[in-house]
């Protein structure tokens, strides 16, 4: 059973979908805030935000959206305002394509309709477990910060900067960078990475670790097709660059 204080926002234009979610999410302990539009979506999430509400632990995402799209919620969620709180696309549209568009704006995680409630219930745990896990993390205990080249990352507070600039980085990003930089003279294979950060049987879509590590590199590298910090080893995977 999920804390009181984990709120999920649902964003769905299906009603039947949307209740039948909010219902079996609501019976297993969390509070659900239905929005039937991206543009219902952002006001919400807007007002919690101004009035110091706990913010959304989640928020569960259609693509397929009338008016403002799945898309552009995410990329306004992610660029105008800042927040890092995890993203499950929940969509019909399963190709390659709109996976590489959702993950590469952002989202943490997809699931594609149809989908069973097991299934959902699953990766919501997960998804805000680990965001828990970053806002628990050395709580009380001494800070643990890890210079390598131009970074600066504090593992305990989970922040990255650059030549004192901050990075906002998603908390898939997070986990990648984290787990490069505790492990510096580890080799990682994709199928490693995706357990590592996403806790989960790999299956072989490397689509996922592709779009991540090209956001990454986008944030963190001066020039992401010549990475420094994190290298590409053809046919194996990835390490850390030289310090």
């Amino acid at each position: 059973m999920s804390a009181i204080a984990d709120q999920i926002l649902l964003v769905e234009d299906d009603l039947e979908i949307g209740t039948m979610v909010t219902n079996y999410l609501t019976m297993e302990g969390y509070r659900v805030v239905h929005a039937p539009s991206a543009e219902e979506a952002l006001r919400l999430f807007a007002a919690a935000e101004a009035t110091g509400n706990p913010a959304f632990s989640l928020i569960l995402l259609d693509l397929m959206l009338p008016g403002l799209t799945g898309i552009d919620f995410l990329k306004l969620i992610r660029e105008k305002e800042k927040s890092s709180v995890p993203i499950l696309i929940i969509s019909a549209k399963d190709s390659d394509v709109d996976k590489a568009l959702g993950l590469g704006f952002g989202a943490d995680d997809y699931i594609a309709k149809p989908f069973s409630m097991i299934e959902l219930l699953a990766r919501v745990r997960a998804a805000i477990r680990r965001a828990t896990r970053y806002s628990d993390t050395g709580k009380g205990a001494e800070t643990a910060v890890i210079h390598f080249h131009e970074l600066e990352v504090d593992l305990d507070n989970l922040t990255v900067s650059k030549n004192g600039r901050s990075l906002k980085l998603t908390s898939k990003e997070l986990y990648i960078l984290r787990l490069f930089l505790t492990n510096p003279k580890k080799i990682f294979t994709k199928e490693q990475i995706y357990r590592s950060v996403w806790n989960d049987d790999y299956y072989g879509d490397e689509n996922i670790i592709n779009v991540h590590m090209s956001r990454l590199r986008e944030k963190i590298e001066d020039t992401p097709s010549e990475p420094k910090y994190i290298k590409t080893l053809w046919g194996i995977g990835y390490r850390l660059g030289e310090q």
